[in-house]
């Protein structure tokens, strides 16, 4: 076994120095306060309506959060083991957190959506609501290339799903009921919430499953890292926004968090499914889905890990398939390899939108450093394939953090993706005491020394 790199662990050291400072509350002030200024500079600058009523509510509840853990950190001046300034109670800041920066704010915009304000939702909901209404209808939520065409040019952008078939069933209620609660972000915001409790609950089984107890150090180290890997996918900024105004990344991100959860408790095959239900709503789930079923490999369970990784988003596929295949073509294919009838919007200044919209043949450089990231990864994954949680977890932070910088088309919001995993990754290391069942390795053409 290869010692860890100093270097790495310094840096593992300065992060869980700075991570567990007033046991944590140091970093939550952090979080809450810049986050606060984020919202309020959101509801004053932003031009889209949305966001800016969006910042209006959360930045009140930011400030409520940050003020609640100074008067914590006071608190704990005085009496350090006080149960107010403890691993509990920043949980429960932290759940009153997302009710009033997410859930207050989505509940609301959906309220006034209802009631006829139309400037209450991103476009996502829009899409999402008439990709459900068409799939009741018509059997695919789909339009097909004629019928777009045939919309006026300012509503064909409109008439593109760019989202995987799956993705659909959030808009059934809309499809089935106009009110408040049908919106799809409140169904986003459900399915968030419960595979974040699941990934959650996984986890902290680990501990009455694992076979040997564990110190109390090392419970209190694995629930703290949790806490700031729900904080991750929930309160922080981008994450709140997206589910508030827009939403259908969140459900996605919640299902590749439980997909690792279930990894690091040795449950390849429930991993499988949960990256297999989040790949048949989005595309960014598949290239979490292709590490896990490396991973899988690793331990003899890579046909485990794939029924449900693959099997899923082809299942969800084959309905649309067969109904209308030029209209799934034109929707999945077309359209994010920037072949439609109209272009994505999405233009955020990194990297690969700079090169493509600045230098000649742009789109090409763009496309050449995507494909040499993707190559890179793909060697690092043949060469030393990860053989836990946490290695895939970081493969799959660094690359889609890559992926979403070189692309020549994105959104700043996708960087939710990158962040919540990377955060994510600390909390699924094994307490201590807490052997991981022997495997070997059967990767081809390497040892168990390697």
């Amino acid at each position: 076994m290869i010692a860890d790199d100093p270097t790495a662990r310094r840096r593992r050291w300065h992060w869980r120095t700075l991570d567990n400072a007033a046991g944590g509350l140091a970093l939550d002030l952090g979080l809450y306060a810049v986050s606060a200024t984020f919202a309020a500079i959101t509801a004053v600058t932003s031009t889209l309506l949305p966001h800016r009523a969006w910042g209006a509510v959360a930045a009140v509840g930011y400030l409520l959060a940050t003020l609640t853990v100074t008067a914590q950190l006071l608190l704990r001046r005085r009496s350090p083991t006080s149960r107010l300034t403890g691993l509990p109670a920043r949980w429960t800041v932290t759940g009153l957190a997302w009710a009033a920066t997410t859930l207050l704010p989505l509940a609301w915009q959906s309220i006034d959506r209802a009631g006829g304000r139309t400037d209450r939702a991103q476009e996502e909901v829009l899409v999402v609501e008439q990709a459900g209404n068409r799939l009741l209808e018509h059997g695919t939520p789909y339009l097909g290339p004629d019928a777009i065409a045939a919309l006026p040019p300012g509503e064909q952008l409109m008439g593109y799903t760019p989202y995987q078939p799956g993705m659909a069933m959030f808009g059934l209620p809309r499809a089935l009921l106009d009110t408040w609660w049908t919106d799809s972000r409140v169904w986003f915001a459900i399915g968030t919430a419960l595979a974040l409790a699941l990934a959650v609950a996984a986890l902290r089984g680990t501990r009455a499953t694992a076979g040997q107890p564990t110190t109390t150090a090392a419970t209190h180290q694995r629930d703290a890292a949790l806490l700031r890997g729900v904080q991750a996918a929930t309160v922080l900024p981008v994450c709140a926004l997206t589910l508030a105004t827009g939403g259908d990344d969140l459900p996605v991100l919640a299902l590749c968090l439980l997909a690792l959860a279930f990894a690091a408790t040795d449950r390849p095959g429930r991993a499988g499914l949960a990256v297999g239900l989040a790949g048949a709503l989005k595309l960014f789930a598949w290239p979490v889905a292709l590490v896990l079923i490396i991973w899988g490999l690793t331990r003899r369970a890579g046909t485990r890990v794939a029924a449900g990784a693959i099997g899923l988003p082809v299942a969800a596929l084959l309905p649309a398939l067969l109904v209308d295949r030029d209209a799934l073509t034109e929707n999945v294919l077309r359209f994010p390899l920037g072949h439609g009838l109209v272009t994505s919007p999405a233009q955020s200044p990194f990297p690969g939108y700079l090169i493509a919209s600045t230098l000649p043949a742009g789109r090409l450089i763009a496309a050449a450093l995507l494909v040499a990231a993707g190559v890179a990864i793909a060697v690092r994954l043949a060469r030393r394939p990860p053989r836990t949680a946490v290695a895939a977890t970081l493969i799959c932070g660094y690359g889609l953090l890559a992926a979403i910088a070189l692309m020549p088309s994105t959104r700043f919001g996708y960087l939710l993706y990158p962040l919540a995993l990377l955060t994510w990754a600390p909390a699924l290391h094994r307490p201590a005491h807490t052997p991981a069942t022997p495997l070997p390795d059967v990767w081809p053409g390497r040892s168990t020394s390697a």
